[in-house]
């Protein structure tokens, strides 16, 4: 069996369908993977939870609809307990928007079964685990602004707070610009942790080959959490679509232990870029807010006087005409 899954992924790979896992020596892990068709998840499978306004079809498990105030989520009830792991994810995100769009979905590894909805992508803050944001919608334009679309993963403990307002850039482990929405094809991601090296690979050009978003050492993820996803949109809209999700355990490097009760009692940390305090977007004064008090007011001022001296001469044209017809 193991090793009829390396040669159907290349027999997919030379029919060009789905780009391969960045590890060679891995095994499917189908009690944590999304595969089509999704129709056995409408009768109740024990193995996936999903809440809000998340649709399921054959086809997709569609977190949100191209509709405004919309919050999906869909959750992995079987706790992953590879100490290495791989996560092969097909999405596509598109809508109407042509310039404004949002707000984006996420991938989790959490140490609840499900997360509550909230403001993070259509999930609580405080969460304990690992976030992949795929933010498309830019809410910050301070100090720490980047383009949009982007990916970018934040590693938490359940006491940080993540600042959707500022996208996050201030507590991200790392992060890189995407181009994966808006695109007539489906776009593919890597998610890789491997000896507490976390990295992220995109392939969203549609061309079977992977582009390095990311790579970051000394992440600590604990095992036995849970793999899940949501998404959210506001004011502004798209369909999210989870297309697959292939969960692959990898195997342990040389030299690399693994006590499983030990790995299930460990704290998520991260030492990428370090909690940074928010910084507000950059305001007007008050001095300037004072001086565009002024001008409306002198501008009020002159409409009032124009008004009021075409009031008058038309008043007094209109005498003039009065007493032309009077002699």
């Amino acid at each position: 069996m193991n090793i009829l899954i390396p040669l159907l992924s290349l027999l997919g790979l030379t029919l060009g369908k789905n780009p391969l896992p960045m590890e060679k020596k891995v095994y499917i892990r189908r009690e944590h993977s999304l595969i089509k068709p999704f129709s056995t998840l409408n009768m109740d499978s024990p193995m996936w939870d999903y809440s809000g306004s998340t649709i399921v079809s054959n086809n997709e498990v569609r977190l949100t609809p191209d509709h405004q105030s919309k919050k999906g989520r869909i959750w992995n009830t079987v706790p992953l307990e590879s100490r290495n792991w791989e996560l092969l994810l097909q999405f596509k995100v598109f809508g109407s928007g042509k310039t404004l769009y949002g707000d984006g979905f996420a991938l989790w590894y959490t140490k609840e079964s499900i997360l509550q909805e909230g403001p993070v992508f259509g999930a609580k803050n405080y969460f304990n685990g690992l976030g992949i944001f795929f933010d498309t919608y830019n809410n910050h334009n301070g100090e720490h602004s980047h383009g949009h679309p982007y990916v970018s993963a934040v590693v938490h403990n359940g006491t940080q707070h993540y600042d959707h307002d500022s996208d996050g850039t201030h507590n991200e482990v790392a992060g890189c610009q995407s181009s994966f929405r808006g695109q007539r094809h489906e776009t593919f991601a890597s998610i890789k942790y491997k000896n507490n090296v976390l990295s992220v690979h995109m392939d969203a050009r549609g061309k079977n080959k992977w582009t390095k978003c990311f790579e970051v050492a000394n992440v600590v993820l604990p095992t036995g959490y849970h793999l899940g996803f949501s998404a959210a949109t506001g004011q502004l809209a798209d369909n999210h679509d989870i297309i697959m999700l292939k969960t692959y355990e990898v195997d342990l490097v040389e030299g690399q232990e693994f006590n499983r009760a030990e790995a299930r009692k460990l704290i998520p940390s991260a030492e990428g870029e370090p909690d940074r305090p928010r910084k507000e977007d950059n305001k007007p004064s008050k001095t300037s807010f004072l001086w565009i008090i002024f001008y409306i007011f002198i501008a009020l001022i002159l409409t009032f006087t124009t008004i009021a001296i075409g009031i008058i001469a038309w008043q007094k044209h209109s005498e003039n005409k009065r007493r032309k017809r009077f002699f």
